[in-house]
């Protein structure tokens, strides 16, 4: 049976104080041992949050990481070598912002998966589609190639290892959200998908969905069959609504 899966993406939000406070708020909480939590929080806050999170079941996950495992001269990016040492257990990759304003393709997203894995990362890889995509009716056609390049790399078990995470790039940030039909459709179409190649493993790939995630809208969204939890926003930067979004994922 799969566990489900919150975790909150801090984004390019905190100030020492704002983390400690929030911090703060999260160690109060009460959380089901029946849910994974991750928070990615900055990485100048990293230790901040390993230190203040000890004996918590929070763990840590980066926001991104460089394309290969080993040190090098590749100025102002942190290896997952570095956010394994720094107390990370997860990364995301190929996240939509970082393909749409930093060109990250999906050869590069995938060269990032390889290297998160080869550290000991659990890579949570980030797939969905615009707008104008879902529109054009090209969901299933810009999803199936996101995933396609990290499955004929590594194959079903080698997603299994990580997250896959259905984030449309038109609910994020933007306060719509795919409705649970929606999500359910989009994410049962990924786990097929899977199960055309490797029928066992594809039901053992934690799929998660994105896309202003709320704790209104997450019992509704966790209660669908292939979905199993968030990748949470903005409302992870509060630690009663981040709360809430997992007290829903463990009533799912």
């Amino acid at each position: 049976m799969r566990r489900p899966l919150v975790a909150g993406n801090w984004k390019m939000h905190g100030t020492r104080q704002s983390v400690e406070h929030l911090l703060s708020g999260l160690s109060k909480l009460e959380f089901s041992d029946q849910v994974d939590l991750m928070i990615a929080p900055p990485a100048l806050f990293m230790q901040q949050c390993r230190e203040a999170l000890v004996g918590s079941p929070i763990r840590l996950g980066g926001q991104s990481c460089a394309y290969q495992a080993e040190p090098g001269a590749l100025t102002g990016e942190i290896s997952p070598a570095q956010l394994r040492d720094a107390g990370c257990e997860y990364v995301l990759v190929g996240h939509s912002e970082r393909r749409s304003l930093f060109g990250e393709t999906d050869e590069i997203v995938c060269r990032k998966f390889a290297a998160a894995l080869a550290c000991g990362l659990r890579p949570v890889l980030c797939v969905g589609e615009t707008r104008e995509q879902r529109d054009a009716g090209q969901t299933a056609d810009v999803v199936g190639r996101q995933l396609q390049v990290v499955l004929d790399a590594f194959g079903v078990g080698g997603l299994a290892q990580g997250v896959v995470a259905y984030e449309p790039v038109w609910a994020i940030g933007t306060g719509l959200t795919a409705s649970p039909d929606q999500a359910q459709e989009v994410h049962a179409m990924i786990r097929a998908r899977f199960a055309m190649l490797d029928d066992e493993q594809a039901q053992c790939v934690q799929i998660v969905y994105g896309g202003s995630v709320k704790a209104d809208n997450a019992e509704s969204l966790f209660a669908m069959p292939d979905i199993d939890g968030g990748l949470v926003g903005g409302a992870s930067l509060n630690a009663e609504e981040f709360g809430a979004i997992a007290r829903a994922a463990g009533r799912a």
